[in-house]
């Protein structure tokens, strides 16, 4: 059976439970929550030894075969301009279509931080570099500890010829055990949807987000039939770019039903793989790199997100040098979420409101209550992106052995 058909059939179960079994109580709403969050812990448990024996062989091959420099440059390029683009559609969407204004709430804002830059760039080199082992929401520092270990090993290969052949059997090892996690994890989608679809419940009830979601719905659609197939079809001359679409299906599905990048990031390297033949090297080198710096998705939120926040307070026009700010401080914050691997969209969002002032420094909570649903489109989005965008290195650096449709896992 498909993976994605056993991840489907959970899904549906999940919808099922919720609408019928809905739990009513604290108590119950506790236990659903404590079940959610041990499935998510479950289907996260063999990422960090994969990523970091995979990341390290990755660095190996490509220094040794002198592609890192590439492989950086069309990475980071991809991820920069799609970034961009989508941060442009979100914002855009929200000015061209007026969404209906959300009321006004008395709530009081609770204190809340911004975004620490200083935090985020001196837990890249904590005191061990074993420490960057432990964090299994801040994956960067992983990333780096073991690209230095890999990069090392290729300058000399004769000393490290053993462990080279050790990390790439544990590498190997671990990728087994990940994809035993993920073959299962499919049950625990039960939960993580019977949670969501509460979560949606809540914020369609009232009707002050339809307009949001349905304009999320329409770009999330254009993004993924029109925009990124298309891309494929003129940059990498793929005559059936749908076919990346079809090996989106299940990280695309737990990303968005979970919010979770880092959840998604464990499909989408099964996925790139096994589905769409990508070498590991470029397969372990690409998609944690997605995972923590490209975040379109939420860009595309962001930009949307504050310009509803904006009109919601005023019915006046949003000033040029706003829209300016707007799109600039919504890219540059997308950046900034490599440690908030769920909700971090909001996080942003939040930080937005304190850096504009104003007197809009509580804006946030307007959305505060469609949190778990704006997530989910943005974490959507950024697992196509992904996807697409290892495809789109993968072919330029020719590192990619074209599967047939039917050999997808």
């Amino acid at each position: 059976m498909r993976i994605w058909l056993k991840y489907l059939i959970g899904i549906a179960i999940g919808l099922i439970s919720a609408l019928v079994f809905s739990p009513s109580t604290a108590q119950g709403q506790a236990v659903l929550d404590f079940i959610v969050e041990i499935a998510v812990r479950f289907g996260r448990y063999a990422l960090l030894p994969v990523l970091f024996f995979s990341v390290s062989i990755s660095f190996f091959k490509l220094r040794d075969e002198k592609l890192l420099t590439k492989a950086s440059l069309w990475t980071f390029s991809v991820i920069f301009s799609s970034s961009f683009a989508l941060m442009l559609l979100g914002l855009v969407s929200a000015l061209a279509i007026k969404l209906p204004r959300i009321p006004i709430t008395t709530e009081k804002a609770s204190e809340v931080s911004s975004f620490a830059w200083q935090t985020l760039i001196t837990k890249l080199f904590p005191f061990s570099g074993f420490e960057s082992l432990m964090d299994g929401a801040y994956l960067l520092p992983c990333f780096i500890f073991a690209g230095l270990a890999g990069a090392g090993a290729a300058s000399d290969k004769n000393a490290s010829k053993a462990a080279v052949g050790l990390f790439d059997s544990l590498s190997k090892v671990f990728y087994i055990v990940l994809s035993f996690f993920t073959e299962i994890f499919a049950v625990g989608m039960i939960a993580v949807m019977c949670r969501w679809t509460l979560d949606f419940i809540s914020a369609v009830s009232s009707g002050v987000y339809n307009g949001l979601i349905i304009m999320l719905t329409a770009d999330l659609f254009i993004v993924a039939f029109i925009i990124y197939p298309l891309i494929l079809r003129f940059l990498c001359h793929e005559m059936h770019p749908y076919r990346v679409l079809y090996a989106s299906i299940c990280p695309f599905l737990v990303a968005f039903f979970s919010g979770d990048t880092n959840l998604a990031l464990v499909l989408n390297l099964r996925h790139g793989k096994e589905s769409l033949g990508i070498k590991r090297r470029i397969n372990a080198f690409s998609f944690p790199l997605f995972s923590i710096f490209g975040r379109g998705g939420a860009a595309l939120i962001q930009a949307a997100g504050f310009v509803l926040i904006l009109r919601s307070y005023s019915s006046l026009g949003i000033p040029v040098l706003d829209v300016l700010w707007i799109a600039g401080v919504s890219f540059l914050l997308s950046f900034a979420l490599a440690e908030i691997p769920l909700g971090g969209p909001f996080a942003a969002i939040t930080s937005m409101c304190l850096l504009y002032g104003r007197g809009f420094e509580s804006g946030y909570l307007l959305l505060k209550n469609a949190v778990p649903v704006i997530c989910a489109y943005a974490a959507g989005i950024d697992a196509l992106t992904a996807m697409f965008g290892s495809y789109i290195i993968a072919v330029k650096t020719k590192m990619i052995h074209h599967q047939e449709l039917r050999k997808f896992i």
